[in-house]
């Protein structure tokens, strides 16, 4: 709705939650300033940020558009509290809510649900995905556990992209399209979109988008073999000629193809009854990671990987999902159905960790190993929530949900011509073969109980009651060592099942209290439990006794993880100061956090698993605001500051070598007490100055300026075992834009000052040793890269609308 407001409620978000339009160029001291105001549902029911008495952030269709905030990571760095580590579109980038990651930073690869520590939902769907913001409506940010309001149980928060819905009132048509070039690349990148709105009658209607997004990349492969198993991957680099004849370059090899896509019905044939069923779908299509090796033997260029092998990855994601609102009178009823299925097909460079098991790999003079990795699964959700809708002091919400997840995952490893080499046969090159099935079913209820004490006053109890069962299968196999050294046939493959599995349930509790001292001060206290469920490490069991040749398994203690749990205190305030001109949210948070899950490796093969550590604490502010300091101008920003470390010692947490050698020199550091926990800044900021102004003729310009910070982060746990301190950087974004009620045209600046920045790391230094092969020739060993930022990037974007 469209309301002509005093300044107060112009500022009635929190940071990237309005849409401001400006009617005139008088101060907003003199008149008021007409405002689209938000409206969220993050709490289950219609709100504005600046009424929900939780911590929340909302991003509003126009405000993404406006920055060219174009996916989650995006988005993140204007919310205070939360961090994603940016890797890239290859990698499944880490979310990170305030401070809660015990994990090395590495290449998290395949579905990691973002870590895991939040739930992301698509409209009601729990459902992970890096969805681009296309179409969307706004995109909600829950801090805190949100397992007594959602479905899905949280450890950290909730993430909701919430799509515009088909439109009863009229047609309309948006065409969109953008043209960008980094400064690293060859050639222009490209993103294109079409929405269509078509009402059928005043109670059905249609949607429909599509967007197709070709990002050129530019990180180069220049390292790559002509052929793997005949090219040498470390001819004599002094040697042009020998370079040219086994190695290949790669320009902008990480390119990102992107085609996605909805189609939703709404039908509404009384005022109580409203559904929709929508498709979603996006095929991610990406080259090659986001990396660079500078830091390792071969010390590359900034933008430039050493890796071998191409990794390109394929991600498919489609959702079937029908949404169904009844208004019973006494309560709303909300019934939310979801089917998704997930497929991921992808190759990896896996030279490095072989050679780092000395099993002598690289005494093979051309030896060239890589994977080839497949992924699926298949979700049905089911939730239905009742929200009460009635006169009185009392307020009620209650849901149920159910959960069923069948995944599967394999991973191959290919290393061409060493059979022949060590004189046998394996045609396939297949050397190791590993398999994994999943079934996963999940349950809870959950609801909670709200009381007005006093107009000012109210007080909420929640609580959630769960349960899971999980079966697991794996399975490993090592054709190649069986064929060459066993007499196994030189096509055989055998994998024997070992089942495996947990269950668990219990009981998450929350308190919230909030008082409304004025019309402009809140306050509110909450209390929270937040949960994760564990999992099998999806590796097979180790033989008793260990045989002395080649083995990856995992040992008793490494064959799972249990769930870990979180207890949350908050308290907050939500003001508006100075005659309402100045909205200003803090907040502040302690969270204990039992049997935390972190990344480790098996002691035999170096396969990567998770387990549990002991304990750990987070705390922190976060504090945000938007100013309004004329009509034209405007000016928000936000500040995080978190603290977390261990508070028991974790045995054996942080893996080192201790050279000359790898897995046979491998030790363990203990974490200790007081350690920070890595992947996220202890600082964290963003300020945002938006000037808009209409113009005689009818048109309006815009130019905005915005920069966004970071404090170091560390790569392992308490700086241990030769991590890496990732150096703090700053972003700084500028546009400038000319619009009317159709159309707007923006010419923008990303990573104005060209920030070579790094993000992420994989391993450590301690993998720059030297190696040589069975001539004696150096074999550089290329396992530390770090991944980058992009670098600037110059672009065009332009978004026409008919009717609407």
């Amino acid at each position: 709705m469209r309301l002509n407001l005093s300044p107060r409620t112009a500022l009635l978000s929190s940071i990237s939650a309005l849409a401001v339009t400006v009617a005139t160029p008088a101060a907003v001291s003199a008149q008021a300033v007409e405002v689209e105001e938000l409206i969220i549902t993050a709490t289950r029911r219609n709100s504005t940020v600046q009424d929900a008495p939780i911590n929340i952030a909302a991003v509003g269709a126009v405000e993404m558009q406006k920055q060219g905030l174009t996916d989650l990571s995006d988005v993140a760095k204007w919310v205070p509290g939360i961090h994603i580590v940016d890797q890239g579109s290859r990698s499944d980038n880490r979310i990170i809510v305030r401070g809660l990651n015990a994990d090395p930073l590495g290449s998290d690869e395949g579905v990691t649900a973002g870590g895991g520590t939040v739930a992301t939902y698509v409209g009601e769907i729990p459902l992970y995905v890096d969805l681009k913001t296309n179409d969307l409506e706004r995109v909600e940010i829950l801090l805190g556990p949100q397992g007594t309001l959602y479905g899905a149980g949280t450890l950290g928060g909730a993430i909701r992209y919430i799509p515009n819905k088909p439109d009863f009132s009229a047609p309309m048509m948006e065409v969109r399209a953008d043209a960008y070039q980094y400064s690293e690349a060859a050639s222009l990148s490209n993103d294109i979109g079409v929405t269509f709105n078509a009402p059928i009658s005043d109670t059905f209607a249609l949607r429909a988008s599509f967007d197709r997004l070709h990002d050129t990349g530019f990180i180069d492969y220049n390292f790559l073999v002509q052929q793997p198993g005949i090219s040498d991957p470390d001819p004599d680099f002094s040697d042009p000629t020998a370079v040219s004849q086994n190695l290949r370059h790669e320009k902008d090899a990480n390119y990102e193809y992107v085609t996605s896509g909805r189609l939703a019905a709404r039908w509404a044939p009384t005022d109580w009854l409203d559904g929709t069923l929508t498709y979603h779908f996006q095929d991610k299509d990406v080259g090659a990671r986001q990396v660079s090796h500078r830091r390792s033997t071969l010390a590359t260029g900034d933008y430039e990987s050493a890796e071998r092998v191409l990794e390109p990855n394929e991600r498919w994601n489609e959702l079937l999902a029908l949404e169904v609102t009844a208004d019973l009178g006494f309560a709303q009823l909300t019934s939310s159905t979801g089917k998704s299925r997930y497929t991921e097909r992808g190759q990896r460079d896996q030279t490095d960790l072989l050679i780092s098991l000395e099993y002598s790999y690289e005494a093979f003079p051309t030896f060239t190993a890589y994977t080839q990795e497949e992924a699926g699964q298949q979700v049905l959700s089911q939730e239905v929530r009742l929200v009460s809708d009635h006169e009185g002091p009392f307020s009620w919400i209650l849901g149920g949900f159910y959960y069923e997840l069948d995944s599967n995952s394999s991973s191959k490893e290919f290393t061409p011509g060493y059979a022949e080499w060590l004189g046998g046969e394996r045609p396939d090159a297949l050397e190791y073969y590993n398999v994994n099935l999943n079934d996963l079913k999940e349950q809870a209820v959950y609801g909670e109980v709200s009381y007005e004490i006093t107009p000012a006053w109210q007080v909420t109890v929640g609580a959630r009651r769960y349960s899971y069962e999980l079966e697991t299968f794996q399975a490993v196999d090592f054709p190649l060592l069986n064929s060459v050294f066993f007499g196994a046939a030189p096509d055989e493959i055998n994998l024997a099942f070992e089942p495996g599995g947990q269950e668990d349930d219990g009981w998450l509790y929350k308190f919230n209290t909030s008082y409304q001292f004025t019309d402009d001060i809140l306050g509110y206290l909450t209390v929270s439990e937040g949960y994760r469920i564990g999992n099998s490490n999806g590796v097979g069991p180790c033989p008793d006794p260990l045989p002395s040749n080649q083995i990856s398994c995992a040992l008793p203690n490494e064959l799972a993880y249990q769930p870990d749990k979180t207890l949350n205190y908050e308290v907050g305030l939500k003001t508006q100061l100075f005659d309402d001109r100045l909205t200003l949210n803090g907040s502040a948070y302690f969270i204990e956090w039992s049997d935390p899950q972190v990344s480790s490796a098996t002691e035999n093969g170096l396969i990567p698993i998770t387990k549990n550590g002991a304990a750990a604490e987070s705390k922190g502010v976060e504090i945000n605001f938007i100013g309004q300091l004329t009509a034209d101008l405007s000016v928000r920003g936000s500040y995080s500051y978190n603290t977390s470390e261990l508070t028991e010692v974790t045995p054996n947490l942080v893996p080192r070598f201790n050279p000359p050698g790898f897995q046979s020199t491998i030790t363990y550091e203990d974490g200790m007490p007081g350690d920070r926990l890595p992947g996220s800044p202890e600082h964290q900021g963003s300020l945002f100055v938006d000037y808009e102004r209409p113009l005689s003729n009818g048109m309006n310009f815009g130019v905005n300026y915005g920069v966004t910070a970071l404090g170091d982060v560390l790569t392992r746990t308490g700086g241990r075992a030769e991590s890496l301190t990732l150096e703090g950087y700053q972003v700084h974004n500028a546009a400038v834009s000319l619009s009317t009620d159709a159309w707007t045209a923006t010419l923008y600046v990303k990573n104005l000052f060209d920030e070579f920045a790094e993000t992420g790391a994989r391993s450590t230094s301690q993998y720059n040793q030297p190696v040589f092969d069975g001539n004696g020739d150096p074999v550089y060993v290329r396992s530390y890269y770090t991944y980058v930022l992009p670098p600037r990037a110059i672009g065009v974007r332009f978004t026409r609308r008919f009717g609407g």
